[in-house]
């Protein structure tokens, strides 16, 4: 196996499924089933969750709303999503806990970094709630800061398309596709793989990403294994 201890980042409209907004049950299952496998081959998994299936601050505020207030009720979204997932993991006879960055302790416990690598080291899945607990900040960043904060190996980005490509492959269908790429170049090209503060905030900690299709059965444990599945963001 290359790596020890994961961060996986999935986005709330991941969980959408064939749904317009919300949760899809089949999706979060499916999910479960997949995380399952990779527990079961021995990998620390931590996971960070969008909200952007319920509410994203940011459409929030353009429509008039208070920023901050905005960005909030996203914070609170990642949570329901954690809670879910939770249950969905717990279903599949895999122990979870669920740490937020904002205090709602009849919930969740309050994320305590050594606490964190406790669970991991004993075979727990940690959900990260709540993004930072700061506004302005997305999952995205809340991603990586987690990630650094627990020594994970890797940041996997579970998205709905199969790694980075010179342009959106769904509305470009001759765009291509890199499986590698450094850090460096994603910034010179302009291409969009996480938010400009997050990825630069990986990028100083040396800390790789891949994005990869989180949707096609059985990806997630074909990346474990070493198998060349997405697009690997390096130094």
């Amino acid at each position: 196996m290359q790596y020890k201890r994961i961060l996986l980042k999935l986005s709330g409209e991941a969980l959408m499924g064939e749904k317009q907004y919300g949760i899809d049950p089949k999706r979060l299952s499916e999910y479960a089933q997949e995380i399952k496998q990779v527990i079961n081959k021995g990998i620390e998994v931590a996971i960070v969750i969008g909200g952007g299936n319920i509410f994203r601050g940011v459409a929030g505020a353009s429509n008039g709303m208070d920023r901050v207030q905005g960005d909030h009720m996203g914070m609170l979204a990642t949570v329901i999503n954690g809670l879910a997932l939770q249950s969905a993991l717990e279903n599949e006879g895999v122990p979870t806990r669920l740490q937020t960055a904002i205090k709602i302790n009849e919930v969740a416990e309050p994320f305590i970094r050594r606490k964190a690598m406790r669970h991991l080291d004993k075979g727990r899945v940690v959900i990260f709630g709540g993004g930072t607990g700061n506004p302005y900040f997305t999952t995205d960043s809340a991603a990586v800061l987690r990630a650094i904060e627990i020594e994970a190996d890797v940041i996997l980005k579970g998205t709905r398309v199969d790694g980075i490509y010179s342009s959106d492959p769904e509305k470009n269908k001759d765009a291509t596709k890199f499986d590698s790429i450094t850090f460096k170049d994603v910034l010179r090209k302009g291409l969009k793989v996480m938010d400009t503060t997050a990825f630069t905030l990986s990028q100083e900690n040396k800390l790789p990403i891949i994005v990869f299709d989180m949707n096609t059965n059985g990806n997630l444990l074909k990346l474990i294994s070493g198998e060349k599945i997405g697009t690997i963001v390096d130094n």
